[in-house]
């Protein structure tokens, strides 16, 4: 039987593991906290290209409500399935549809072209808004909204990308109403929205 003196290690160790999972869920939830003044600190301002070319502001879309999800379209799971969920959902709201501009934020600006963009987003409507623009602006974008993104390297000189699943709903003055998951899928969204329209 090991001595509990022996055991300070491992116990440390596993201090300092869960500790450092703690900080970067802190990181990815950060902004999903009310501040002191009762406001939410997610979202803010982009200037971005969208599929078409055009470079859109966040201040376009005011009057109406964004769900905004980050992500790539090389993503091979996640990122098709949220995108499949907001189309579901927004069918789902009907004529209240009108009043919500879904917008997929790119990550992956070295790949993620405006062609490349409206591509792959016609895979899941016309409703679709799909922003793309340089690495600074993109990464100042996802601080904005407290998203984790980080790139690892795959055999044959390509990469991949690990990201958060967050859907913010913000309201149509801009500002974060609420946020969904993937886990919840079309129907409560749906209902969620619906609600708030």
């Amino acid at each position: 039987m090991r001595s509990p003196i022996a055991l300070v290690p491992y116990l440390l160790l596993a201090a300092f593991v869960a500790g450092g999972y703690f900080w970067h869920l802190g990181d990815i939830t950060a902004g999903l906290a009310p501040v002191e003044t009762g406001e939410v600190t997610v979202g803010g301002a982009f200037t971005l290209t969208d599929q078409n070319g055009a470079i859109r502001h966040d201040t376009d879309y005011r009057g109406k409500y964004m769900l905004v999800f980050f992500g790539y379209t090389y993503c091979p799971d996640v990122c098709p399935t949220t995108l499949s969920i907001l189309s579901a959902a927004l069918d789902k709201i009907a004529g209240k549809a009108e009043r919500v501009v879904p917008i997929f934020i790119s990550i992956d600006p070295e790949r993620d072209t405006p062609e490349a963009m409206k591509t792959y987003l016609s895979a899941f409507g016309p409703r679709f808004v799909g922003l793309t623009g340089s690495v600074a602006d993109v990464t100042a974008a996802a601080r904005a909204y407290h998203v984790y993104f980080q790139k690892h390297l795959t055999p044959g000189g390509s990469y991949s990308i690990d990201h958060s699943s967050v859907i913010y709903l913000m309201g149509p003055d801009g500002r974060y109403v609420t946020n969904y998951s993937i886990e919840q899928g079309p129907d409560a969204i749906a209902t969620d929205l619906a609600k708030r329209l």
